[in-house]
C-alpha cells in the first residue's frame, strides 16, 4: 500500500515541475510558507463593519522557507463567526509575507494548512480501492496515475507552449482511454472493442463540442480563470480551444462506463446463449443501455450543478438582474453546453458501441475461457 503511495506521489511530482517552469512569471513581491499557530492571545467581537466580526490576535511561527524560525503577532479577522476559520493553537496554516514597495513586509494568514490531510484522504481511497476493488481496482489507480500523468507532462505542458487546445486534449484524452481501459480491464477482446466504442465516440463528441460552442457563441470567457489566464504570461492560449478540450476530456470520464459496460453486457449475452445473432444482441443491447444511461445523463447534469452551487445562489439572490439575462450569462451557458455535450456523447456511445460488440460477438469468440485474447 505504501508503495502504491509513493508511486502516485511521484507521478505527482511533474506538476511540480511545471511550476520550477513558470517561477520567472512568479510575483517577486510576495512567498509563501507553512506557519504554525504557538498562543491564542486575545479573541474579541466587534460590529464596526455593520456584522459580526470575530478577531483572534494569535502568535506565530514560521515552519518552512528562508524566513523558517521567524516568530510574529497577527490579527486573524473571522466573518460572521465561521468555526472553519477559527484558529487553535498548535494549528498549522499558510502565510504570506507581502514585500511593499517602500521596503516594508506584512504577513497575512491566507489559509489552513490542509496537505496531509488530503495524503492522508488520498492513501485512504487508495487502499478502498485495493480492498473493495480487488486486482481491478488495483489496476484502477495505476490507470489513473497514469492519466494524471499524461495531463501532466502531455496535456498541460503543450498547451502552455501555445498549441492548440482542442487538439492536445483530444490527443491527450485518445492516450488516457488507451491505458485506462486496458489497465483496468486487462487485454480482452471486449476490452479493444469497449476502446474502438470510446474513440470513435470521442471523435464525434468533438464535432458536437464544436457545433455546439460555435451555435451559443461561447468564447471561453465564463469563468474567473479564464480572466486571469488573459491578464497573465498565458495570454496566448485560445480559450475556446480550453474550453472545447476541458469538454472533451469530462465527456470521457464517463464515456469509457457506458462503452465497457455495454461491451461486457453484450460479451456476457452471446456467452449465455450463442445462438443469438446480430440482432438480438444488439436489441438486447440498446435495451440495457437506455436504462444505464438514463441514470447517468442525470449524474451529469447533477455534477456540473454540484460544482457551480454557490454561483447559482449568489444569482439567484440577485434581484437586480432578470432571469433571462442570467441564463444568457456566459459561465450558464457553458455549463449548459457541457452538460448537453457530455449527455449527447453519451447517447450516441450507447448504439456505437453495442453495435461493434453486436458485431464481434454475433458468432461467439476467439477468445479462452479466460476471456484474453489467442491468435490462431
Amino acid at each position: 500500500m505504501r508503495l502504491k503511495a509513493i508511486a502516485f506521489l511521484l507521478l505527482c511530482l511533474p506538476l511540480g515541475a511545471l511550476a520550477q517552469e513558470a517561477e520567472p512569471f512568479s510575483d517577486p513581491y510576495q512567498d509563501f510558507a507553512r506557519a504554525k499557530v504557538l498562543e491564542i492571545i486575545n479573541e474579541t467581537q466587534d460590529n464596526d463593519y455593520g456584522f459580526e466580526r470575530v478577531v483572534q490576535t494569535v502568535r506565530l511561527r514560521v515552519m518552512s522557507g528562508q524566513y523558517e524560525g521567524q516568530e510574529f503577532t497577527l490579527e486573524n479577522g473571522i466573518l460572521n463567526g465561521r468555526a472553519d476559520m477559527t484558529l487553535a493553537e498548535g494549528e498549522t496554516v499558510v502565510v504570506e509575507r507581502l514585500r511593499k514597495p517602500d521596503g516594508s513586509t506584512d504577513w497575512l494568514i491566507r489559509e489552513k494548512y490542509r496537505l496531509p490531510a488530503l495524503l492522508w484522504l488520498i492513501i485512504l481511497f487508495f487502499i478502498a480501492a485495493i480492498v473493495l476493488g480487488g486486482r481491478t481496482g488495483a489496476f484502477s489507480v495505476i490507470g489513473l496515475a497514469v492519466s494524471i500523468l499524461i495531463l501532466a507532462l502531455f496535456i498541460v505542458p503543450r498547451i502552455v507552449a501555445g498549441q492548440n487546445p482542442l487538439l492536445i486534449s483530444s490527443l491527450g484524452a485518445a492516450f488516457i482511454a488507451c491505458t485506462s481501459l486496458y489497465l483496468a480491464h486487462g487485454f480482452k477482446k471486449r476490452t479493444t472493442v469497449a476502446l474502438i466504442s470510446t474513440l470513435i465516440t470521442l471523435a464525434l463528441s468533438v464535432i458536437v463540442a464544436l457545433l455546439f460552442v460555435s451555435a451559443a457563441k461561447l468564447f471561453g470567457m465564463g469563468s474567473e480563470e479564464a480572466v486571469f489566464l488573459q491578464l497573465g504570461p498565458l495570454q496566448v492560449v485560445n480559450l475556446r480551444g480550453l474550453l472545447l478540450g476541458g469538454i472533451v476530456i469530462g465527456a470521457l470520464g464517463v464515456l469509457d462506463d457506458i462503452t465497457t459496460a455495454q461491451t461486457a453486457a453484450i460479451d456476457e449475452l452471446s456467452r449465455a446463449n450463442p445462438r443469438y445473432n446480430f440482432q438480438k444482441l444488439y436489441g438486447a443491447g440498446v435495451s440495457i443501455g437506455r436504462e444505464h444511461i438514463a441514470s447517468l445523463i442525470n449524474t451529469l447534469a447533477l455534477a456540473y450543478v454540484g460544482a457551480s452551487l454557490p454561483l447559482l445562489l449568489l444569482f439567484t439572490i440577485n434581484q437586480d438582474t432578470p432571469p433571462w439575462m442570467i441564463l444568457n450569462s456566459e459561465f450558464i451557458a457553458e455549463e449548459i453546453v457541457r452538460t448537453l455535450v457530455g449527455s449527447l456523447t453519451l447517447l450516441l456511445a450507447v448504439p456505437i458501441s453495442t453495435f461493434l460488440a453486436a458485431w464481434f460477438f454475433q458468432h461467439g469468440h476467439s477468445t479462452g475461457e479466460d476471456g484474453h485474447l489467442h491468435l490462431h
